[in-house]
């Protein structure tokens, strides 16, 4: 079994909703399921659109890469994720965070995520879950990640 890092957002219809029907549905393959609290955060990218819910879920599960990579999708469209545009409103986006300490890229899929280092909406709730945990390329903690940020775009819920 092996540790993954997941992070989840929504802002449109019933926003808290959707993030637990996405926590259950990734229940079915992900094992000792820990949540972090739940944030709410401005819009990243295209501004002009309503504040999105974020948190983080901790897990196991023996799921590869690729397999997890499908079955996150398989979780989307089930929640009801409509694809828009770039940066868009979405019912709920679920991202690979990390997987153990792997570093994995494929044309689809990139571990760690690529831009976790500017994203206080994921650092925090990965603060919540494992503040100590480090990511594999650039060998800092989450921590001291969102210590370094400058803006900040999230806030309690």
């Amino acid at each position: 079994m092996k540790t993954i890092f997941l992070g989840l957002g929504s802002n449109v219809g019933d926003k808290e909703k959707n993030i637990k029907h996405a926590v259950n549905l990734l229940s079915e393959k992900i094992n000792n399921v820990k949540l972090a609290k739940i944030y709410k955060s401005k819009p990243y990218g295209f501004k002009n659109q309503d504040y999105f819910l974020n948190t983080a879920l901790m897990g196991l599960t023996d799921l590869s890469p690729d397999e997890l990579f499908d079955f996150v999708k398989k979780v989307e469209n089930k929640v009801g994720r409509k694809k828009r545009f770039h940066w868009g409103p979405r019912e709920i986006d679920i991202d690979i965070l990390f997987y153990e300490d792997l570093i994995y890229e494929t044309d689809f899929l990139v571990i760690p995520h690529p831009r976790i280092q500017e994203r206080d909406f994921v650092l925090k709730p990965l603060c919540d879950l494992n503040p100590d945990l480090i990511h594999p390329v650039l060998k800092k903690t989450v921590k001291e990640l969102l210590d370094e940020l400058d803006e900040f775009y999230i806030e309690e819920y």
